[in-house]
């Protein structure tokens, strides 16, 4: 049901739909980590883009992100969304700080 929801979901404007990329919860020894030693994790998952925002001429300025993009977030800011047990952001496309090829 969250899958389809979130399939569903289209932002507004210039906004982006980002899900977070899992903190490390293991080192690379394998030992647990707890969460307060965790951190918090500035990389993400477009999961949709909205249509884009519009100048005060009314022209269309297009998305810089495409939904399935990795990109690097920044370490506050967002707005969070709860899809079931799944946490996603909306962030505005200029908010983002850049993209991974």
């Amino acid at each position: 049901m969250a899958r389809r929801l979130v399939t569903n979901f289209k932002p507004m404007l210039d906004r982006v739909l980002v899900q977070r990329t899992a903190a490390v919860e293991k080192t690379a020894g394998g030992i647990l980590l707890p969460e307060s030693v965790q951190s918090k994790v500035n990389e993400g998952t477009v999961v949709s883009v909205g249509p884009g925002g519009r100048t005060s001429d009314g022209k269309a300025i297009p998305m810089s992100v495409a939904a399935g993009d990795s990109v690097l977030l920044p370490e506050y800011g967002g707005t969070s969304v709860k899809f079931d047990d799944q946490e996603y952001f909306i962030f505005r496309d200029d908010d983002l700080l850049g993209k991974f090829d």
